[in-house]
């Protein structure tokens, strides 16, 4: 192992050790004898057996057959999650197969980030991951159950899944993926088309004909965004069975993993020989190795929020230090986009995740002692899936890679660190995503603020011609506690059409920007935020901000007597908190914790807080 990575787990073991103690004494406890159901009073039981039809109810009676819970995100407006519709079906005729029953337990709220961004919807996108855990513990608390199958992707929906799944962490869970779309439109080429329409050189229609084409059927959307990231984070987390990350929906093999996934989970309980529960699949190393398999990728910044948070569900504590120290030592070795002009199919056909895992093992940068899903070990990971006889088999994964220009290899990486970079200075601390910048010297920018108090006014002075100079743009009062945390994607066509022109840009905000986001140097997710009394609330314009991702620097050039006599701007919060129900967000809302602790209010009045 390298030494950085054993330095940083054993870090994290220690400094997790009473809460990880107390959460997996927890999990023993809830640990039975025999099939949950049983121990219900009669009456209970009866009301679950009254919604069963064909042989469901005969077989409960069986307390030898384990019961699977299906926890789903389906709905058909969102494209990653549309696949999903029929596996149900797919997965309770599998686990009968393999000598259970399934249930479908419950529903989870799937809200699409590309449908609500830049849109008043898209405030109540990160609240809605606690909404998401929340959901899944009301499904899991019949106690009827003694697995669980959880169908989930993008952005909040999986980690939700997760976070709320740990409250049960004495029940084996796996996660099915539904796999991305097909490649449509290049992405480069997509965002020349909405630059264009940003300056006013094409029309409405012909930007709405672009964007058909890059997003144009059921399935994840194929750039390298905080949905594919959580499936690479999934899979480097031990939860999907090996290879099966991205494989195309609607595909046979899709299919066939479906089943061989809910075949898996029924032999999983602890009614058999090979008891995998939840708590020891998430561990203080599989989490070290989902960081490093990020890193490596160039994966979504909201990572930097989502894994605190679910490590923290486990009673597992990592901080952003974790994420630089292993950034530093994990080489980049994939380039798709925003990193590079390919998508996720091109990762899957260079080598994909069998391809990855095997270079990150042989660097000595990820532990092969986990337990998966798959059983103990990681080396299962390095084998990819094929389809035979209706079934999916695994067999040895690729040696080396099928494009040089989307995997590179330990001997020859992309680059000598990861994407990720953490900034600390009198700003507070911040991330900045270097990975998709193409010249190093972007990553350093120092120049005058401008503070905008919300994405519109940014909008509003690029259309009044005002972002023509060098600048940092300042946009504030985007954090968790201010308006939920929406992301700024928007944003980067504005400021990127800026630094086209000549001019030096730079981004520090309290929001968030996603995976999918490029070209500009950004610090963001800046913590303390402006709400809460962070400096950023205090800066004003014209004052000098030096952005400095080689020495990890976030600076605000002012003397601190002049800082100490300045007051935070008194920005109303009331426009961005009412309209399109927001409004009811308002008691998660306010407890929600800081970025590098998770953003989350599931924790603030737990034990383990």
């Amino acid at each position: 192992m390298h030494t950085v990575v054993e330095k940083v787990t054993s870090r994290i073991i220690e400094r997790s050790k009473s809460h990880r103690n107390a959460y997996l004494q927890r999990v023993d406890e809830a640990k039975g004898e025999g099939v949950f159901r049983t121990k219900l009073p009669c009456s209970n039981f009866a009301h679950d057996l009254a919604g069963c039809t064909g042989s469901c109810r005969t077989t409960l009676l069986d307390d030898s057959v384990p019961n699977i819970a299906i926890i789903s995100a389906y709905n058909d407006m969102v494209s990653a999650h549309q696949p999903y519709g029929n596996y149900p079906e797919i997965i309770k005729e599998a686990v009968a197969k393999a000598g259970g029953n399934a249930q479908f337990a419950g529903g989870v709220p799937a809200m699409c980030d590309g449908v609500t961004q830049g849109e008043p919807g898209m405030d109540m996108s990160l609240v809605s991951r606690d909404v998401i855990a929340m959901s899944t513990v009301i499904g899991l608390s019949h106690n009827v159950f003694d697995g669980a199958i959880l169908l989930g992707v993008c952005d909040k929906i999986l980690p939700g899944l997760l976070m709320g799944g740990l409250q049960f962490g004495h029940l084996p869970m796996i996660l099915i993926p539904a796999g991305p779309m097909t490649s449509g439109i290049a992405n480069k080429d997509k965002n020349k088309v909405r630059e264009a329409y940003a300056k006013g050189e094409i029309g409405h229609d012909e930007l709405l004909a672009s964007e058909v084409k890059a997003y144009h059927s059921p399935g994840t959307c194929t750039f390298y965004g905080t949905a594919n990231s959580n499936q690479l984070m999934a899979e480097m987390l031990g939860m999907h069975l090996p290879g099966s990350s991205f494989v195309n929906a609607g595909t046979r093999l899709r299919d066939a993993l479906t089943r061989s996934a809910a075949e898996q989970i029924t032999s999983m309980t602890h009614l058999g020989d090979t008891y995998t529960p939840l708590a020891h699949v998430i561990s203080e190393k599989s989490i070290v190795n989902a960081i490093v398999g990020l890193m490596a990728t160039g994966g979504s910044t909201n990572e930097t929020m989502h894994l605190v948070a679910i490590a923290r569900a486990a009673g597992i504590r990592i901080d952003w230090n974790d994420f630089a120290e292993l950034s530093d030592i994990t080489p980049l070795l994939v380039r798709i986009y925003p990193n590079g002009s390919g998508d996720i199919n091109s990762f899957q056909h260079a080598g994909g995740m069998a391809l990855l895992i095997k270079e990150l093992l042989e660097g000595g940068l990820i532990h092969e002692d986990v337990q998966t899903v798959a059983g103990k070990g990681f080396a299962r990971y390095t084998e990819a899936p094929i389809r035979k006889e209706n079934k999916a088999v695994w067999q040895k994964g690729p040696e080396q890679t099928g494009d040089p220009a989307v995997i590179s290899s330990i001997s020859r990486p992309f680059e000598t660190q990861g994407g990720i970079k953490v900034l600390s200075g009198n700003l507070g601390r911040a991330i900045m995503k270097i990975s998709a910048l193409a010249d190093g010297e972007k990553t350093f920018v120092e120049a005058p603020a401008m503070v905008f108090n919300s994405q519109q006014e940014l909008e509003d002075a690029f259309q009044a011609d005002k972002l023509n100079r060098d600048m940092v743009a300042v946009v504030r009062f985007q954090g968790p506690r201010a308006n939920g945390m929406p992301e700024l994607h928007k944003l980067i066509t504005h400021l990127s059409i800026t630094m086209d022109r000549g001019h030096q840009v730079g981004l520090v905000t309290d929001g968030r920007l996603s995976g999918a986001s490029g070209k500009v140097p950004f610090a963001i997710h800046c913590t303390p935020e402006a709400a809460t009394g962070g400096l950023i609330g205090r800066v004003q314009d014209g004052d000098i901000i030096c952005m400095d991702a080689h020495n990890s620097i976030l600076e605000l050039k002012v003397d601190k007597e002049d800082l100490a006599k300045r007051e935070a701007f008194p920005y109303n919060l009331d426009a961005s908190r009412h309209g399109l129900g927001r409004q009811i967000f308002a008691p998660l809302r306010k407890d929600l914790l800081g970025a590098e602790e998770g953003a989350s209010s599931i924790f603030t009045y737990t034990e383990e807080n």
